[in-house]
């Protein structure tokens, strides 16, 4: 049975994603602030963790960063904010999702599980490679990237948009087919999730950031 952290200091919502978690077949955990889902997650292993931005004590980007830490599980943030920038602090932190509140509990349900099944899927998919472009050196069956030899950190779908774009380097892609095949046809966010990632990726690549090249009205090609 898959394992779920839900971290928020509001019960009632909590309470409602618990309801709805145990209804889908998860097993349901709880955390009331950042400070106990960081003790949990050390003591503990949980499959997702559904975390909420605004807490006391520790808030969550702060709690997901310290996680990352130290393990690698999927989170998805909760906020009653939807500016562009706490999306883009959210996914620079290591966040795979990013929910504004009030949000449906259905959906909520499916986001996780499009994203548990992509996890559950991406160590078979893997290419087990190492390709050189200039200064870039993609190691696939590592999951690290160097830049000019220096090791640089992405997140985790940072990580599978790059390698989704180097295996197909040289081609237009359609934002259609990188949002299908990044994050699945059972997506639930919108183009804008695509756009921000895209974001954070060139400036994570520095002087390589042009490599990726906008096709205006298709989507995006890495030229390498």
């Amino acid at each position: 049975m898959q394992k779920i952290l839900i971290v928020d200091d509001e019960e009632n919502i909590r309470q409602i994603i618990c309801k709805y978690g145990r209804f889908e077949g998860y097993e349901v955990f709880e955390a009331q602030n950042g400070m106990e889902a960081i003790e949990l997650c050390r003591k503990n292993d949980y499959d997702i963790i559904i975390m909420d931005v605004m807490m006391p004590e520790l808030d969550g980007f702060s709690a997901c960063k310290e996680i990352r830490k130290f393990k690698n599980i999927p989170v998805i943030m909760l906020s009653a904010r939807g500016e562009e920038y706490d999306k883009i602090h959210g996914f620079e932190l290591g966040s795979d999702d990013y929910v504004v509140k009030p949000f449906s509990p259905k959906e909520l349900m499916m986001r996780i599980g499009a994203i548990l099944k992509r996890s559950q899927n991406a160590v078979d998919e893997e290419i087990r490679d190492i390709i050189e472009l200039n200064g870039i050196t993609v190691d696939f069956t590592g999951r690290i990237v160097y830049i000019d030899g220096k090791k640089i950190d992405m997140a985790p779908k940072e990580y599978e948009l790059f390698f989704y774009l180097v295996r197909n380097r040289n081609i237009a892609l359609s934002r259609d087919k990188l949002i299908s095949q990044v994050w699945g046809y059972d997506f639930y966010g919108d183009d804008r999730t695509l756009d921000t990632h895209i974001k954070i990726l060139r400036k994570s690549l520095g002087d390589y950031s042009s490599m990726i090249v906008t096709l205006r009205g298709v989507g995006y090609r890495f030229e390498g």
